[in-house]
């Protein structure tokens, strides 16, 4: 089960805490609103991961290693006009991976910042650079971002 909340950010604070950058290319290929399966590739290591539909916070979720050969040749083939791509950094704050992703492309400028929980109700300290949250608001999940032009 994943369980995380999102949120955007209010200024640039948070690049003084990035200890990690990842390039990431995200595709779909499925995208329902009971079900989404993604392909992501970040450098040589790719992944499959199928959701499902859940509450705005968690939901079940299920990802798995897979060659990057395999990966490369599904997103050719299945993710051509559903795909991202982001570089995400990796925040620690009081505890807590904060993973804030920076949009490229058509979604440049757009920078949002998700934080997982063990539990639902797990208190956590928000951090001063975090703005708005925006868990639940369909509009920043990513898999809908592929679908805006």
């Amino acid at each position: 089960m994943e369980i995380e909340r999102k949120f955007l950010l209010k200024n640039e604070e948070w690049r003084k805490y990035v200890s990690k950058k990842i390039s990431i290319k995200q595709g779909y290929i499925c995208n329902t609103h009971d079900c989404v399966i993604r392909i992501r590739i970040t450098g040589e290591t790719a992944y499959i991961t199928v959701k499902g539909r859940g509450t705005s916070i968690s939901r079940p979720e299920y990802e798995y290693e897979i060659p990057s050969k395999d990966a490369g040749e599904m997103f050719q083939l299945f993710c051509q006009n559903a795909n991202l791509e982001k570089t995400r950094n990796i925040v620690i704050y009081e505890g807590h991976k904060w993973e804030i992703d920076e949009y490229g492309g058509r979604h440049k400028g757009l920078i949002t910042a998700e934080v997982e929980l063990k539990t639902e109700n797990e208190e956590i300290i928000i951090p001063s650079f975090i703005g708005k949250e925006v868990t639940g608001e369909a509009k920043y999940y990513n898999s809908n971002l592929v679908k805006n032009e």
